[in-house]
């Protein structure tokens, strides 16, 4: 006797959980995807608009996700993979996103919201959104046009950007495209002098927020990355020569630095000691991208920076199996508000970003969903999204009850019990 329709489904839901727990396939698009195939109350219409449903263009987005299913379809395996990956297990690189769910917020009802007030100010500039666009490195990977379509994104959308020293395009034509300085992430790559030489350029176009990124220093372990490359079956090299999409000879801010061969970062390079003489050196703001516990941010305060970032680099730095969001009030705290504490890494909702912001960050970091857009649909992919989770935002204050950012605290959220 054959199998009925509701045993079927019992036993498909029991296998795709069980491939949803294989870190083999545990690219966020397949953990969302077996979740949803998973439910109890799971309908077949649902399932095949999960599994099929992929957009034809920008407008027809709902949310941010509809954008990965578009970019994972337009990039080949090696460049997907390189998007979509974290390290290891990937434990970090999902946590980051299912910690949100251990938030609430309480909504408020009959405040007066007809209008909000959104805008934040941080280092001398208006933003009219706590949401910037995070550094990503080679984004030519994902669309032609790269960095150059985001800048003009960015622009369009009066957007802060900030731009990865591993960028295809250099500081000062995505400056030109932008309309005004970005901000620059500095990686330190072959000791002082090239870190010295980059932030010095930096300062010279005119981007004076450097923010010196720490957490991928020790080295990481991109398996997934390394499968999908596999899988692609194209030698890498030849688009990207020895080292692959991360090989320093193909960035434009590493032009005229001494550097070994394939060389990205090393913990001999940079330590507390260099943190302490860049800040000397550098006359603009100084931020540390990368901390995740409160002695490193009382520390931070020490050598004098301006500023923190909150981020395990997507869950793409190490496999602590912690989420910034939950060791962002903490931070806060250590901080005391003395300088501003930003936050990225798994940030895909607009009730994310209120999430953070009611725990004390000043602004939050966006990263794989803006490039989701550049990779289905350039400029007009980048520009929905940040349009999407401002929207989202706006609507999350409104049922919250709060008219400006000021008024979001941490009443505003409120911890909830851990679901299994």
């Amino acid at each position: 006797m054959g199998l009925t329709g509701p045993a079927i489904r019992h036993q498909r839901r029991a296998f795709l959980k069980y491939l949803a727990a294989s870190p083999i396939l545990a690219s966020s698009g397949f953990k969302a995807f077996a979740a949803e195939f998973g439910r109890d109350d799971a309908d077949p219409l649902r399932e095949r608009v999960v599994r099929d449903y992929v957009i034809k263009s920008a407008r027809d987005a709902i949310n941010v996700f509809d954008f990965e299913a578009a970019a994972r379809k337009a990039l080949p395996p090696a460049h997907w993979g390189y998007l979509s990956s974290g390290v290891m297990d990937e434990v970090t690189l999902h946590r980051n996103q299912a910690a949100f769910r251990e938030f609430g917020i309480p909504p408020h009802r009959l405040a007066d919201v007809e209008k909000i007030d959104t805008k934040v100010t941080l280092y001398g500039e208006t933003m009219p959104s706590p949401i910037y666009l995070c550094p990503v490195g080679g984004q030519r990977a994902f669309n032609p046009q790269g960095e150059l379509a985001v800048a003009a994104a960015a622009k369009s959308r009066d957007a802060v950007m900030m731009l990865s020293t591993a960028s295809d395009t250099s500081l000062e034509d995505v400056n030109a495209a932008l309309g005004r300085p970005a901000w620059f992430q500095l990686y330190v790559i072959g000791g002082w002098t090239n870190g010295e030489s980059l932030a010095a350029r930096a300062a010279l176009a005119g981007s004076d927020v450097i923010v010196l990124t720490v957490d991928i220093l020790a080295g990481r372990d991109l398996e997934w990355q390394s499968r999908m490359a596999v899988i692609d079956g194209r030698d890498c090299t030849s688009c990207h020569g020895e080292g692959g999409l991360l090989n320093t000879a193909h960035f434009p801010m590493f032009q005229g630095l001494a550097l070994e061969p394939g060389a990205f970062a090393g913990p001999k390079w940079v330590d507390w000691d260099f943190v302490a003489r860049l800040r000397e050196d550098v006359k603009g703001k100084l931020v540390i991208k990368g901390i995740m516990t409160a002695e490193d941010a009382r520390r931070c305060l020490k050598y004098g920076v301006d500023g923190i970032v909150v981020s395990n680099h997507g869950g793409r730095a190490d496999e602590s199996g912690i989420a910034t969001i939950e060791v962002l009030s903490e931070i806060v705290a250590a901080v005391k508000g003395k300088v501003p504490v930003l936050i990225d890494s798994g940030f895909r909702r607009g009730g994310d970003v209120f999430k953070a912001l009611a725990l004390g960050a000043k602004a939050v970091g966006i990263g794989r969903p803006y490039l989701w857009g550049l990779a289905s649909f350039g400029q007009e992919g980048v520009e929905t999204v940040i349009d999407l989770m401002r929207a989202e935002f706006a609507l999350t204050m409104r049922q919250a009850g709060v008219a400006s950012i000021k008024e979001i605290g941490r009443k505003s959220v409120r911890m909830l019990p851990r679901v299994p």
